[in-house]
């Protein structure tokens, strides 16, 4: 029998080496195996079937993903690239602007400017709309490691830290780190922390509201990327919203201190960060209503 290297089979399914290795070592292709650390995967390997999720597929996830496809200007899909893209990379110290993460969206240049521009923040624009094409593909998947070290990989790729001996790019922090002045979860414990609360979170049926903001503080607190966590973290709360028929939510600028401050309180008052996540909803909902898509 004749076997093909992960990067081929990524190319002939039209997936990522990641997602392909991913595949190798959960043994979900048949036939596999390593010779030191490269996999040979049998050259008629077919691509595994991912098991759909029993929540029906909502009127926005049904949108987002048509629009998608159709590569549609203008409606729901282009809307929540600009505005999810803009506001989460602001948060982290993006310079760009929002017409010029719209400009870089529907033309791929970043126009015309007087001032400097960080290549990274173009980089990392770019990578974000990827990464929100891969939720809104893969809404339905169970959150798991592979799944947000996937996501990091996809933000980060091409970027100066890429270029980093120390940083590991699509893969847990090398290097301790924190946040608002806060302690995180140490570089060594970062696995068994991220297992223990994906475990906990995956076993939960019907999952509400609190649930997924749960998860997304544990998984802020957790910290374990050395950077990209906060984006990571809402690509992957908004995903999570998708799946279990929740209307998601963009945190914009006016909410930035809020959303914080209810992050780091969550232990002892909740509703702080409820209520900043309840007011962000509002406004997704009110787009909706502009493109006449309805929500529960």
């Amino acid at each position: 029998m004749d076997y093909i290297s992960v990067s081929e089979f990524a190319k002939k399914f039209g997936i990522s080496e990641r997602t392909a290795r991913n595949y190798c070592a959960n043994d979900k292709i048949k036939g596999v195996f390593l010779t030191g650390k490269t996999w040979n995967i049998p050259e008629d390997a077919e691509l595994p079937i991912r098991k759909k999720s029993k929540v029906k597929e909502t009127p926005l996830l049904s949108a987002l993903r048509e629009q998608k496809a159709m590569k549609l200007k203008g409606g729901i899909y282009h809307r929540t690239q600009i505005d999810l893209t803009y506001n989460s990379n602001h948060i982290e110290g993006s310079r760009l602007t929002h017409e010029q993460t719209r400009y870089i969206f529907e033309t791929h240049t970043i126009g015309a400017t007087d001032e400097s521009i960080n290549v990274d923040d173009i980089i990392e624009t770019t990578n974000h709309f990827h990464g929100i094409d891969l939720i809104i593909d893969r809404a339905e998947e169970k959150l798991t490691e592979a799944f947000l070290k996937e996501l990091h990989h996809i933000l980060k790729s091409g970027t100066s830290d890429s270029r980093k001996g120390w940083f590991a790019v699509g893969d847990y922090k090398r290097l301790p780190n924190e946040v608002g002045g806060l302690d995180t979860c140490p570089p060594g414990e970062v696995h068994r922390q991220m297992k223990a609360l994906l475990l906990e979170y995956n076993m939960k049926k019907g999952k509400t509201f609190e649930d997924i903001i749960d998860l997304h503080q544990k998984f802020e607190s957790i910290h374990p990327f050395q950077d990209g966590n906060g984006r990571v973290g809402r690509l992957a709360l908004f995903k999570e919203c998708l799946a279990n028929g929740f209307v998601p939510f963009i945190i914009t600028e006016d909410l930035k201190m809020f959303y914080y401050r209810g992050l780091h309180e969550w232990d002892h008052i909740k509703d702080y960060l409820l209520d900043t996540c309840f007011t962000a909803q509002d406004n997704y909902k009110a787009i909706l209503d502009y493109f006449k898509i309805k929500y529960k």
